[in-house]
């Protein structure tokens, strides 16, 4: 179940609130830029190529108007999963929206805004558009299930620069 749990910076263990519904989930992002939506699944074969993951949404990446798409895999028979959600729990911040589709699995986007954490979970069929210069962070689980694509406008400027803060490692990850 997607959910967003808001927690204020000085007190990382408890959140101030939990919100479970759709609705609620994308209003309260909305306040701050963020855009949240569930696209409507599409059939993809087991075992499908990158190449084919893509092809599966272009309509709708053509819709969104950016032109490079990736995907990335971590799953549990990864052999550097532990190196790569590492890389991926340090604060960054992009040049350009962060967008992220989650065609299966399931991941924690805790996006740092003002004195508060916002940490969206998000699963497969949801969409996560995080707005350029928001500090965020991604967690896929000490055991991930995390395909999805990320989509930019070229690759250089899905270059993140990393903020350097250790905010990450004082808040709940997925699997707490």
């Amino acid at each position: 179940m997607s959910y967003v749990a808001v927690y204020s910076v000085a007190s990382p263990d408890t959140p101030n609130k939990v919100l479970t519904h759709y609705e609620d989930i994308a209003a309260t992002l909305a306040e701050h830029g963020v855009r949240f939506e569930r696209w409507q699944p599409v059939p993809i074969e087991k075992g499908a190529t990158d190449a084919q993951l893509i092809a599966a949404y272009q309509a709708q990446i053509q819709a969104l108007g950016y032109a490079d798409a990736r995907v990335l895999k971590v799953t549990e028979d990864h052999l550097q999963k532990a190196e790569v959600r590492a890389g991926f729990l340090a604060e960054r911040r992009y040049s350009e929206d962060t967008v992220r589709f989650i065609i299966a699995g399931q991941g924690l986007f805790s996006l740092h805004i003002g004195d508060y954490v916002y940490a969206v979970r998000c699963e497969k069929n949801d969409l996560l558009v995080i707005p350029a210069g928001m500090a965020h962070w991604i967690d896929m689980g000490e055991n991930p299930h995390f395909v999805t694509l990320r989509l930019c406008n070229t690759a250089e400027e899905c270059t993140p620069e990393f903020t350097e803060d250790d905010i990450a490692s004082r808040f709940p990850g997925l699997d707490d």
